[in-house]
């Protein structure tokens, strides 16, 4: 990749208290990254698209090793493509499959879940296998078991069930353990990052080739939008949903002395989908010391249409007009590039610790 010129930081780059003093004092290698979050945002994804190319497809293999993704929602997808033989086609294909997605006003949740099955389908081509065997990345897949109204899909029940989650959490995060379990899929190979987790009930269960399309399908599986997940195999009954709705930004106790090195799509961390109207509600600073957030800078999304990245909404913003939505986000992906070139130039010349600011 050829060094650019920057004019102006394209990226936010944010450490914990430990990562902080460590890339201080050494600088950041390949080598001390042993986790990498990936979180829900939907179509946010695209929008940082350059930065996973740039870290899947260059830097991090100048250092093979063991390695555990983490992600909910769109992160899970985003690292399930990073896993696949070729990372750099699997990122860029997942880019591209879910950009040609077209939904009509009016769409039900079934025809959503159907055009997600087939993405997923023409994402994977087959190559369950080698996701679940590749050499270096173990991938762990958020989803949440849903309890009463919220494991029907009829809208009715489902907004009554939501009315309450929200209810709930607005009291005390801690009650969603009212309406959701959390459960973690992961790599028979190795158990999930992370140390003892006591604030919701929770289980890690293993994927295999039997369950990790429905692992997948799971973790993106919104209330509203999407049907719920029935039945996963080796997981046992139930409906099962978005892990974003517990572990929206993967607010969590990460193992180990490792860099968690965290490509994001804000400089925030936000516990739970439910907590995005909540300002209060933040990280936990103590569990987060390990991390180093990229993100894009204000400076960066001011250069792009709306001066924002692809989210969900505009899907309605552009009903009808599906041509313009997908040159937009394809704007988005190819302008993203940037983000990826930024980090490596930093990481290269040693001027990351310079831009650090203090994760908060």
């Amino acid at each position: 990749m050829s060094a650019v010129h920057i004019k102006s930081p394209t990226l936010t780059i944010k450490a914990g208290r430990r990562a902080m003093v460590r890339i201080r004092e050494q600088g950041l290698k390949p080598a001390d990254v042993g986790i990498i979050p990936g979180a829900a945002g939907g179509p946010k994804a695209l929008g940082i698209q350059g930065l996973d190319l740039a870290l899947f497809g260059e830097w991090l293999p100048r250092f093979a090793r063991e390695r555990s993704l983490i992600g909910a929602s769109i992160g899970s997808w985003r690292f399930a493509s990073a896993c696949l033989p070729d990372p750099v086609q699997g990122l860029e294909r997942l880019g591209r499959l879910y950009n040609e997605q077209s939904f009509a006003k009016g769409v039900t949740m079934a025809q959503v879940t159907q055009s997600c099955v087939k993405m997923l389908d023409d994402l994977l081509q087959g190559h369950d296998a080698s996701v679940l065997s590749n050499p270096h990345y173990r991938l762990n897949i958020m989803i949440v078991k849903s309890h009463g109204l919220l494991a029907m899909d009829h809208r009715g029940s489902l907004g009554l069930g939501l009315g309450s989650v929200i209810a709930n959490n607005l009291i005390g995060r801690a009650r969603l353990s009212r309406h959701f379990e959390r459960l973690i899929m992961h790599d028979a190979r190795l158990a999930p990052p992370l140390s003892t987790l006591t604030d919701f009930p929770s289980r890690s269960l293993h994927l295999d080739e039997s369950n990790l399309r429905q692992a997948l399908l799971a973790s993106g599986s919104i209330p509203m939008v999407m049907q719920g997940v029935m039945d996963i195999p080796g997981v046992g009954p139930g409906t099962f949903r978005d892990g974003g709705l517990l572990d929206y930004h993967l607010d969590l106790p990460y193992s180990g002395s490792d860099i968690v090195l965290y490509p994001h799509f804000t400089d925030k961390i936000i516990p739970g989908w439910f907590d995005k109207t909540l300002p209060w509600r933040r990280g936990d600073l103590g569990r987060l010391q390990d991390v180093v957030l990229l993100a894009p800078s204000r400076e960066y999304l001011a250069t792009l249409p709306f001066g924002k990245l692809p989210d969900r909404s505009d899907f309605k913003r552009f009903v009808g007009k599906d041509k313009e939505r997908q040159a937009y986000w394809r704007t988005a992906m190819e302008n993203s590039r940037r983000l990826g070139d930024e980090f490596v130039e930093l990481v290269d010349t040693g001027k990351l610790a310079d831009r650090l600011e203090v994760l908060v």
